[in-house]
């Protein structure tokens, strides 16, 4: 059986009260790079460590919510790809979009976390109970993070903040020996 990750107790005890992740896209699901086709169609690049810890995240009851300043067919295919259906595009204020949220989930700010990587992430992540970071994050984002991962946004950062949540909730254990791990 796969042990789970190390975290220190306050993180633990955080991440047992959260509900519900709410997440950025740009520099926290995607590495931040746009890529234009010739056509002027913006591309983006998922990583599947994150979608997987997406997907038992939500099979273990913790409901996940994408508030992104863009959007993009690319983006609502993975997003449907992974079961989000809690997702708002085009937010340039994202503490009201994620405040609609938590209602419709009935949820507080007391149950959520908010895993962002630069200013305009601020507003939806100051008021969660666990405010998570990529390591490559902008530096007034990465003073104020709860957790910040070691992996870069896009390269796995938001199945680090699974892990701790699965840990958090005891499940991370039970999960990983599903795979024989």
């Amino acid at each position: 059986m796969s042990d789970a990750p190390a975290y220190n107790d306050q993180l633990l005890a955080r991440g047992r009260a959260i509900k519900a992740l709410l997440l950025d896209v740009d520099g926290v699901l995607t590495d931040g790079g746009l890529l234009y086709s010739a056509q002027g169609e913006t591309l983006k690049r998922f990583n599947t460590l994150d979608g997987h810890g997406l997907k038992m995240l939500q099979s273990a009851g913790i409901s996940v919510a994408v508030i992104t300043g863009r959007d993009s067919e690319p983006l609502r295919a993975r997003l449907q790809a992974l079961g989000i259906v809690h997702a708002r595009y085009g937010i340039d204020d994202k503490r009201p979009a994620a405040q609609d949220i938590l209602t419709e989930l009935q949820l507080d700010w007391s149950q959520a976390a908010a895993m962002g990587d630069d200013w305009p992430d601020w507003p939806m992540m100051k008021d969660a109970a666990l405010r998570c970071a990529p390591s490559n994050a902008h530096h007034e984002i990465l003073s104020r993070a709860d957790f910040v991962s070691r992996a870069q946004g896009g390269y796995g950062a938001v199945r680090e903040v699974c892990d701790l949540l699965l840990s958090a909730n005891g499940l991370y254990q039970a999960i990983s020996a599903k795979y024989a791990l």
